[in-house]
């Protein structure tokens, strides 16, 4: 897939506005599996994670199952990649400040993350938000002839050789109970694929849309939401689908995204595109008019995809091709393993339903 050009920044800027805007500007860049098309997959470590402990200790259990020699390894490795080393001394110091640009208790947990690990807690939150504007994805959400509601969706990530050794399964523990469950990248603590038992279902896909300096002044001035970061907030809080749409699509975020959503009874679907204020297109499923299934890539449903890119055009003539009658989660895994759907960049895919919270399944992709 082509980079996307990003604009200089512009001259005559003070030095605290410039100092201020480089910061900014880097967190906005960038078992045996079912038949997988070519693809070797594998399923990740399933972990718990207690919403009961203290933000800073929530992560230290799964920490036990991963080399930290490698974990920090890979930690430098990214940081290395994403920060220039020249602009690295200038941004960590204000980064440094992380209680002042994250909320609890997303501060607490990257906290507690870098002391397990020795690191800087400014490097933390740096790749953190990195993360923020980089995933190229493939979602889609399905009702079958029965009303029952199906929801996909394929991450795709550069560093796949790093993220594809850290991707786990998280069950987000409350009383006891599992509250609801996701799918992310140790040491990342937003989500961008989630499920709320017999509520709903919900992933994200990046929206390039505006300009990056919009996303510094959502994210430090107006103190907006990071966008995985609003994906776990509304699976921790949100009653329903009604609850979690209205969410998803009002609360001001610091970049622009598409939100699909899925929930337990028919036409209990859609895909949110936003700006960083609020809604842009709600998109929901109509199987009246044949709109039994959405898909959402990158790209808003109502443009042409680019030729280089067209994702949409082949997961959707493998939809028609399976059937709103044969749509279930094995059939809805085996659309996704559909090459350009499946590409390279895959990192992993999950398949789920919120109406039975046990099948969610996530598997880990690498296309041979």
């Amino acid at each position: 897939m082509e980079r996307r050009r990003r604009r200089p920044l512009l001259p005559g800027l003070a030095w605290s506005s410039f100092c201020l805007l480089l910061l900014l500007r880097l967190l906005c860049r960038g078992a045996a599996a079912p038949h997988n098309s070519g693809a070797v997959a594998a399923a990740p470590l399933l972990c718990n994670v207690s919403l009961d402990s203290a933000p800073e200790d929530r992560w230290k259990p799964v920490l036990r199952h991963f080399d930290p020699e490698f974990l920090r390894a890979a930690f430098f490795q990214l940081i290395d990649e994403v920060v220039p080393k020249w602009v690295h001394a200038i941004i960590r110091p204000l980064a440094e400040e992380i209680e002042s640009f994250a909320p609890q208790p997303f501060a607490g947990e990257i906290r507690g993350l870098c002391q397990a690990l020795g690191l800087n807690v400014g490097d933390g939150l740096l790749l953190n938000l990195a993360y923020e504007s980089t995933a190229f994805c493939t979602s889609i959400i399905a009702q079958d002839n029965n009303g029952n509601i199906y929801h996909g969706r394929n991450m795709d990530y550069a560093f796949g050789d790093i993220l594809r050794k850290t991707t786990i399964d998280v069950e987000f523990i409350k009383n006891g109970q599992v509250k609801f469950r996701g799918t992310t990248f140790l040491g990342y603590v937003g989500l961008w694929t989630g499920q709320s038992p017999h509520r709903f279902t919900v992933s994200g896909d990046e929206r390039d849309s505006g300009e990056w300096w919009e996303n510094a002044i959502a994210a430090f001035i107006n103190r907006n939401t990071p966008v995985s970061w609003l994906v776990r907030t509304v699976l921790s809080d949100a009653e329903d689908f009604e609850a979690a749409a209205l969410m998803l699509s009002k609360t001001p975020i610091i970049a622009d995204v598409y939100y699909i959503i899925g929930g337990t009874r028919p036409r209990e679907g859609a895909v949110i595109t936003r700006r960083r204020s609020g809604p842009v297109d709600i998109w929901p499923l109509d199987p009246l008019t044949g709109g039994w299934y959405r898909v959402e890539t990158n790209y808003d449903h109502w443009t042409t995809p680019p030729p280089f890119d067209d994702r949409r055009t082949h997961a959707m003539k493998a939809m028609n091709a399976t059937g709103q009658k044969n749509i279930n989660l094995e059939s809805l895994y085996k659309v996704l393993s559909v090459q350009p759907v499946l590409n390279k960049l895959t990192i992993y895919t999950t398949v789920m339903s919120a109406a039975a919270p046990s099948k969610y399944t996530t598997w880990i992709r690498n296309l041979e």
